[in-house]
């Protein structure tokens, strides 16, 4: 029966954060990020919160991740006041790869395609 709390607050907390980067935090830093996935503990403790961007420079990389860990306080205490919970979760971002990934497998067949024109 937890599984499916946990599964839901993940969700409310995807929503919230989406929301709050997009309303809240002003930071330049933080524009363009999209929030891909959340992954609580069971006991609602600690959040990890999965990010990715459209930027591949690693500078770019570096600075968003600062300005997500400056901002980690505001995006908590804001996401404190939206949730139901009694405790708010202890945040972490973490840039996610999947996509930067995807794109690499994408682009390796596709020259492989060209390659067999």
């Amino acid at each position: 029966m937890a599984n499916y709390r946990v599964g839901r607050v993940s969700q409310e907390i995807l929503k919230e954060v989406n929301d709050i980067l997009m309303n809240t935090v002003r930071d330049p830093r933080v524009e363009g990020i999209t929030i891909t996935d959340v992954d609580l503990t069971g006991d609602l403790q600690q959040a990890t919160i999965f990010y990715s961007t459209l930027e591949t420079d690693d500078q770019t990389k570096k600075e968003t991740q600062a300005g997500l860990d400056k901002a980690t306080g505001l995006i908590r205490k804001e996401l404190g006041s939206r949730l139901t919970t009694y405790h708010t979760p202890e945040l972490g971002f973490k840039r996610d790869e999947s996509v930067e990934y995807g794109n690499r497998i994408d682009q390796l067949l596709n020259e492989l395609k060209n390659e067999d024109n």
